[in-house]
C-alpha cells in the first residue's frame, strides 16, 4: 500500500524530499487538553492503552491540530514487562511501578516469554484502529523500549534518576543481566514484527537509559541487543521496515550505532544536529534534536531556535525534524504550533 505523505519514508531511505519531514516524540499526550479528557474517560493510563478506540483517538489528536508528517502508536514502553507478569501500575506522583520486580537470577529464569499476539494483542488492535482512521494519508510509527531500558525498570521496580540497583547488575551479575537481555531481545523482536504485521510503516527503539552506561557497557548491554533485534527482524521475520534507533545521551557512540543496521538515528540536544549529520555521513537518516525545554520559551525565541536548527540541517540528506526527547506535559499547545508553523514557513522558502 502506498502512503500519500511519504516524506518520512523517503528521508529514511535517504531519498530527496520536497521538505524535511516533521513529527514530535510524545506528540500525543498530557500537554493537550483533549488528551486529558480522554484519559479521564478511560479510567487509568493502562486502561487507555488497552482501549483501541480511545488510544487511536489520542493518536489522532495531534494530527488534527498540527501539520505533522507521521503518527506514532499510542502505547507505553513498559507493556512487555507487564506482559511478563511483573504487575505494572502507574502511581500518581511516582510514575510506573512494578509489583514484582526482578531481584534474582531465579526471577529471570522464571520470566515467561509472552505470546505477543495474545498478551499484547491490544497493542496491535490500536495499530489497526489507527490505520482505519488515518487511512493511507500518513505513515504510522510503531515502537518498543530497548532491552536495556526495559531491564532498568524491571530490575529497579520503578523509574529513578540513576537506576543504581539496575546498574549494579553490570558489576555483580553481568551474566544474569545478559540472560535477561537475551530474553527481552526475543520478545521485543516478536513485538515489533507483530506491529509491522498489524500495519505500522516504521519501527523505533527507545533506548531512554543508554546514556547511563559507560561506552563499553553501552556497546555490550544496550547497543548489541538492539542490533540483534534489527538483524532478527530481517532474518527471523522477513521484516524490511526501516528502524529508527534512539539512544538518549549516547552521541559519543554514533559511529558504533551506525553499525547496528538501523535506517535512522535519533539524537538528543547534547550534540548539534549538523555535527550529527556530518558524523552519519549520509549513511543513515538523522532525527532530532531540539531540546524539549525550548518549547517553554516565548514564541519569538522558539522561532529563532527553530530557524537556527533548520538552517544547520536542511541541506543534508535524511534530516528528520524532531525533538531530542518527548514533549513535556507543561508545554502550551500554542508553542507547538509556533514551532511547526516556523518549520513549515522555513521549508516553503527553500
Amino acid at each position: 500500500m502506498t502512503i500519500i505523505n511519504d516524506r518520512l519514508l523517503k528521508a529514511l531511505r535517504l531519498e530527496p524530499v520536497d521538505r524535511p519531514p516533521v513529527w514530535l516524540m510524545r506528540q500525543a499526550g498530557r500537554y493537550l487538553p483533549e488528551y486529558l479528557q480522554v484519559r479521564a474517560e478511560a479510567g487509568s493510563f493502562m486502561d487507555l492503552c488497552r482501549n483501541a478506540e480511545l488510544a487511536s483517538e489520542v493518536a489522532m489528536q495531534p494530527l488534527r491540530r498540527y501539520p505533522l508528517d507521521a503518527s506514532i502508536l499510542f502505547s507505553d514502553i513498559l507493556t512487555i514487562p507487564d506482559a511478563m507478569g511483573l504487575g505494572l501500575q502507574f502511581v500518581s506522583g511516582e510514575g510506573p511501578v512494578f509489583e514484582r520486580p526482578v531481584k534474582t537470577l531465579r526471577d529471570i529464569e522464571k520470566l515467561p516469554s509472552p505470546d505477543v499476539h495474545d498478551e499484547l494483542g491490544y497493542v496491535m488492535d490500536v495499530v489497526r484502529a489507527m490505520r482505519v482512521k488515518i487511512g493511507q494519508d500518513l505513515p504510522i510509527i510503531g515502537f518498543s523500549g530497548s532491552p536495556w531500558t526495559l531491564a532498568c525498570y524491571m530490575l529497579e521496580g520503578q523509574g529513578t534518576r540513576d537506576f543504581a540497583t539496575a546498574r549494579s547488575w553490570l558489576w555483580r551479575a553481568p551474566q544474569a543481566l545478559q540472560q535477561l537481555l537475551d530474553k527481552l531481545v526475543i520478545t521485543v523482536t516478536d513485538y515489533l514484527a507483530a506491529q509491522a504485521e498489524a500495519g505500522v510503516d516504521v519501527l523505533m527503539l527507545f533506548d531512554t537509559w543508554g546514556g547511563l552506561l559507560s561506552e563499553a557497557h553501552y556497546r555490550k548491554f544496550s547497543l548489541q541487543p538492539m542490533a540483534n533485534i534489527i538483524a532478527q527482524l530481517k532474518s527471523r521475520h522477513g521484516c524490511s521496515l526501516p528502524v529508527i534507533l534512539f539512544s538518549k545521551g549516547c552521541h559519543t557512540q554514533i559511529d558504533e550505532m551506525l553499525k547496528s543496521g538501523c535506517a535512522g538515528l535519533g539524537v538528543d540536544w547534547r550534540i548539534s544536529i549538523d555535527a550529527a549529520l556530518r558524523q552519519a555521513g549520509g549513511r543513515v537518516a538523522v532525527q532530532g534534536n531540539l531540546d524539549p525545554t525550548a518549547l517553554l520559551a516565548e514564541p519569538a525565541a522558539i522561532r529563532q531556535i527553530a530557524t537556527e536548527q533548520f538552517a544547520a540541517a536542511v541541506s543534508q540528506p535524511g534530516f528528520i525534524f524532531n525533538l531530542g526527547h518527548g514533549i513535556m506535559p507543561q508545554v502550551p499547545p500554542d508553542n507547538v504550533s509556533c514551532l511547526l508553523d516556523t518549520v513549515h514557513a522555513l521549508s516553503a522558502r527553500q
